[in-house]
């Protein structure tokens, strides 16, 4: 607990004067006012992250968390847990999704296991931090106990940590665990104040009957474990996941070392929502790649007041969204730092219609 409370105590509000300074450059910039749009907002928005008014993003890193959940046991998933485990190596040997976007867009993957099924995963390239082999099944009780909560979210703190070291710049989320939209949606509908029917999606291959049951099983675990919405450990330690602590941590982690963090979809926004929740400052170093197919996942962006940058149907998860964002990072740093003034380019001011020197 103590290095989570750290962490939390070393968050800051984003720098100011480096807001203010991109700001009059990228207004000064040879185009007209706001004609790149979201891109300028991003641009400025990781001056003041990185405390540099022109930023440069370095390498970059998607961490990928990956746990298994005791709920897949009330048939939520028609996937088999066993999926969890297979898909790790694909990750990383990049015939995965993540594997394959992350390769174009030139960052590192890192895996690592904070609670899949079974005994460890003899996956070359697989950092181990499990904390226990999965949850326990959350309409019959607690996830995990606050400890074990804990403990997962340490873990994301040392990986991401570690990663910001080797001199990642910019970080990308990812989740990989069988039956996780389940305790996802439960976090949404306990932070939120929704119910189970209102944030309850399809999630991977499930179809009337399966959903049906899905919601119900929700609707029973916020019954059966009253988690408290003022208190984040709480809600994750009763209805969420390992994979979703350990990336919890690795949004704080980023946060308090100013270093932009980029949100996939509805694990990682389900993440993020118990980060805001344990020190909403965190917010501020958040980057929202893209809206879910997933039903919920626009509520759990409001509720963090989040806009997404792509519109693009996907719900695969693993980090995908981020990364595919990342290009967009890039760019919105590219512009600040390669695109010249009127002044620098001598060029005629829209405004003024002068030419300035």
């Amino acid at each position: 607990m103590q290095v989570l409370n750290g962490v939390i105590k070393s968050i800051e509000e984003l720098n100011e004067d480096s807001v203010n300074n991109a700001q009059e450059r990228m207004e000064n910039l040879i185009k007209p006012p706001g004609s790149l749009g979201v891109l300028e907002d991003l641009a400025i928005k990781m001056a003041g992250i990185m405390g540099d008014s022109r930023p440069v993003i370095g390498e970059k890193s998607v961490i990928v968390m990956a746990g298994d959940h005791g709920v897949v046991q009330e048939g939520v998933s028609i996937a088999s847990q066993e999926v969890t485990r297979q898909m790790l190596s694909t990750f990383l040997n990049g015939i995965g999704g993540v594997g394959v976007l992350a390769r174009q867009a030139g960052a590192r993957v890192v895996v690592v296991d904070v609670g899949v099924a079974g005994g460890p995963v003899n996956v070359t390239g697989v950092i181990s931090r499990k904390v226990k082999p999965g949850t326990q099944n959350i309409a019959r009780g607690p996830a995990m106990t606050r400890e074990e909560a804990v403990q997962a979210i340490e873990a994301g703190i040392e990986v991401v940590r570690t990663e910001i070291n080797r001199g990642a710049g910019v970080i990308a989320t990812g989740d990989m665990g069988i039956g996780n939209t389940t305790p996802s949606s439960a976090i949404l509908a306990v932070l939120g104040n929704y119910t189970a029917l209102e944030v309850t999606g399809r999630g991977t291959l499930v179809n009337d009957d399966v959903m049906s049951l899905k919601c119900n099983t929700i609707a029973s675990a916020l019954e059966i474990n009253k988690p408290d919405c003022t208190d984040g450990l709480d809600v994750l330690s009763k209805v969420g996941g390992f994979e979703i602590a350990g990336l919890t941590g690795v949004i704080l982690g980023a946060a308090a070392n100013n270093v932009p963090v980029i949100i996939d979809g509805f694990i990682s926004t389900a993440a993020a929502m118990i980060a805001a929740s344990l020190e909403k400052k965190c917010i501020n170093y958040m980057i929202a790649s893209h809206l879910s197919s997933e039903d919920g996942h626009k509520l759990m962006l409001e509720y963090l007041g989040l806009k997404p940058m792509l519109y693009m149907n996907m719900r695969l998860g693993e980090g995908t969204g981020a990364v595919l964002a990342m290009n967009l990072v890039d760019a919105g740093c590219r512009i600040l730092n390669e695109m010249a003034t009127f002044s620098e380019a001598e060029v005629m001011d829209l405004e003024d219609d002068k030419i300035l020197k």
